[in-house]
């Protein structure tokens, strides 16, 4: 059974970090690209960042310069170091992976950003 699990989010204020990890079960990271996406509430999902399978990163507009995506394979494990934070951070972060065509996601965590 694949398993993505999200944790690291919480309450944060204006200008801090946090860092979400996303720990996979089930499936290997390491070969595939894994991406972060956020939800806030009455938006659509929006992709943050993604981390190839070469090591390669691309970042939303929005966040760059801020945020950094980084992967730990002997551990299985994403991770998203989130500096600067800002009011318009505010969401449900989610992992994501597409493994043989399927597409997996995790269960999200929350990030609240206070001004």
């Amino acid at each position: 059974q694949v398993r993505l699990v999200e944790s690291g989010g919480g309450l944060v204020q204006a200008g801090g970090s946090l860092r979400l990890s996303c720990v996979a079960s089930g499936i290997i990271f390491r070969g595939n690209t894994v991406a972060w996406y956020r939800q806030a509430p009455g938006k659509q999902r929006e992709l943050v960042a993604r981390v190839f399978s070469s090591g390669g990163t691309y970042y939303v507009d929005s966040v760059k310069g801020r945020f950094t995506i980084s992967r730990d394979n002997a551990k299985n494990t994403v991770f998203l170091q989130m500096n600067s934070l800002k009011p318009e951070d505010t969401a449900v972060y989610h992992c994501n992976t597409v493994v043989s065509l399927a597409d997996y996601w995790g269960q999200g965590t929350q990030v609240t950003v206070s001004s």
